[in-house]
């Protein structure tokens, strides 16, 4: 199995375990100048950076030229093409728009898939999204989840390889907390339904019993820390990953 993580921009690189791709989030506030510059030391480091190229969160077409020049100066060989944030800042409104621009020729591509929907698009336009940029893209990561049975259902459509969005180990109410921001609806239903004891939602949810339902579908998994990312760490090396 293959294991992929996400990180800030000011994230200690000493503080990451030892797995090959690493995924940079530009958030809609952020600074994409610090996001390349921080590619470069992760080249440096002997990992593989992989900076996300958030549409909504990118004014035009100069400053997505510069990000991509900037990321392929410093080594960058992949990147991850989202929508990202609700609301535009700037001309591009759809993940769509900027991979039709061809800055990113010559990086391998993924792209998001979102197996359990999302909050901020209908199902028909999720998949009608998914037909547009698929042609551009090498795989597909998903939102994070917790039930199986959406995600296998999910990568039994696709074309490309599905890399499977986990969660790092984490209380059960933290991961509801979670799942009600990123409109996991499924998820949610799954973690009421199988965690309801008071003393349970205190626990955290162990990530393997999802791994092991979908390991026979996919090869590749991709982990949301949402900052915890020593317990993620820790993680790994119990179970032998790293």
């Amino acid at each position: 199995m293959n294991f992929s993580l996400e990180m800030g921009p000011h994230t200690d690189l000493e503080t990451l375990p030892p797995v090959k791709d690493v995924y940079i989030t530009l958030l809609p506030d952020g600074n994409y100048k610090e996001n390349s510059h921080k590619a470069g030391d992760l080249v440096k480091k002997g990992f593989n950076p992989v900076p996300h190229f958030p549409a909504r969160s990118i004014s035009d077409e100069k400053e997505l030229k510069d990000y991509v020049s900037r990321c392929k100066d410093v080594g960058v060989k992949q990147a991850l093409v989202i929508g990202g944030s609700r609301n535009p800042i700037g001309k591009f409104d759809s993940s769509f728009q900027i991979l039709e621009t061809g800055y990113f020729e010559g990086l391998k591509i993924g792209i998001a898939g979102h197996p359990e929907g999302s909050p901020d698009i209908s199902d028909s336009k999720l998949e009608k999204a998914m037909i547009d940029k698929k042609p551009y893209a090498d795989y597909i990561i998903t939102q994070w989840l917790l039930d199986a049975q959406p995600i296998i259902d999910f990568i039994s459509k696709q074309t490309i390889p599905v890399h499977v969005g986990i969660t790092g180990p984490m209380k059960i109410l933290s991961l509801i907390k979670f799942a009600n921001i990123v409109g996991a609806k499924n998820s949610i239903n799954f973690l009421k339904s199988n965690f309801s004891k008071a003393l349970d939602l205190l626990k955290p949810k162990d990530p393997n019993d999802l791994i092991g339902k979908v390991k026979s579908h996919t090869d590749y998994f991709h982990i949301y820390t949402f900052g915890g990312l020593k317990e993620t760490n820790k993680w790994l090396r119990e179970n032998n990953y790293v």
